[in-house]
């Protein structure tokens, strides 16, 4: 109605919309929580750490600074960490064994995790698209999987959060630490763990997705109001509702049970992602250099304290993209692990 400058106008406006009342909401009826109580064991052995950066040069949704991400996040992490073992996926390289399809992505995983015993660490970026699917065994409290896209996904196919955490996480040894860095779309479940913390450290146990569905909802009508366009507020409006009925027909307590019951590890299994699983992730520009915005928070918050603990660590993320992004970064858990310690690998 109003050209390209009212449409952006009216999308930011309906952002702000989105968020305020989200906050307001939240303010009103804030999400449950309960305390983390179990013990971060310690890392004494040795480190191996797999890096997954894919550009998907050539194709439809081409990205670029994933392969960057995959260079700053490694050369952070060795320059202030022994690594003793790297296997690195991008998709600018000629070794064929080194792109990252579905099969070298899931043999990278089985590699990461081959022979890890106590007091090993083991380290796991990923950065590139993340999907979403409809979930068929009841395990989701948004009623969807979240996936992992693979260089030759058009053919291959995309890995289901399900199938990561069977191959990556589960059965993992009790005190082996994985670290996983996920900068993705709808990263936030990527991993199935089943605790998510928020960023005074304890864990959240009620979703809020009946006020996301009503922030979606009032943005719609903003955005429609300013620019008349239909089909935008039509997407807001059905996510809107999705969010509503599903926190109405009380599933989502039924589905965090079951990823309890079924998710939850022996091992100190941590996930840092880059939003929630209803959100992008960006790929930005950030000092004349192409990035993940999550991984630019991540390295960026470190640098100005390493003995940051986990917990400051998400909320300096947040901050840092704050007013910039609408991402919020994400952290969650296999076990209901106390994370008031310094941020290790």
């Amino acid at each position: 109605m109003f050209g390209s400058a009212g449409k952006m106008l009216a999308d930011k406006v309906g952002r702000h919309v989105e968020e305020a009342v989200a906050q307001h909401l939240s303010s009103k009826t804030p999400a449950s929580t309960e305390k983390a109580t179990e013990t971060l064991g310690k890392v004494s052995g040795k480190r191996k750490a797999l890096f997954i950066g894919i550009n998907y040069k050539g194709q439809k949704g081409e990205l670029r600074g994933c392969i960057n991400d995959v260079n700053n996040i490694k050369q952070f992490l060795t320059s202030n960490f022994k690594i003793d073992e790297m296997l690195i996926l991008t998709d600018d390289q000629s070794d064929p064994s080194k792109i990252p399809t579905r099969a070298n992505i899931l043999a990278g995983f089985r590699w990461l995790r081959n022979g890890a015993k106590a007091g090993d660490s083991l380290i796991m970026h990923y950065s590139g698209h993340g999907g979403s699917v409809k979930d068929t065994d009841g395990d989701e409290e948004d009623g969807m999987d979240e996936t992992l896209v693979p260089v030759d996904y058009q053919k291959a196919g995309q890995i289901v959060d399900d199938e990561v955490h069977d191959v990556l996480v589960r059965g993992l040894p009790k005190g082996v630490r994985l670290t996983a860095i996920m900068d993705c779309c709808h990263s936030e479940s990527i991993l199935d763990l089943p605790y998510v913390y928020n960023i005074n450290g304890d864990l959240q146990i009620i979703e809020t997705s009946k006020n996301e569905g009503i922030s979606k909802l009032v943005g719609a009508g903003a955005r429609f109001l300013m620019d008349g366009n239909k089909k935008k507020a039509m997407t807001s409006v059905t996510q809107g509702m999705k969010l509503m009925m599903n926190s109405g027909k009380g599933g989502d307590s039924a589905a965090r049970e079951k990823t309890i019951k079924t998710r939850s590890t022996e091992a100190d299994v941590i996930m840092f992602s880059g939003c929630k699983d209803s959100q992008t992730s960006a790929d930005a520009n950030i000092g004349g250099q192409a990035t993940g915005a999550m991984s630019y928070a991540l390295i960026s918050s470190l640098k100005k304290n390493k003995n940051m603990d986990y917990t400051n660590l998400l909320q300096t993320m947040r901050q840092t993209l704050q007013g910039k992004y609408t991402q919020v970064p994400m952290m969650s858990a296999g076990r209901k692990l106390v994370l008031e310690h310094p941020f290790h690998i």
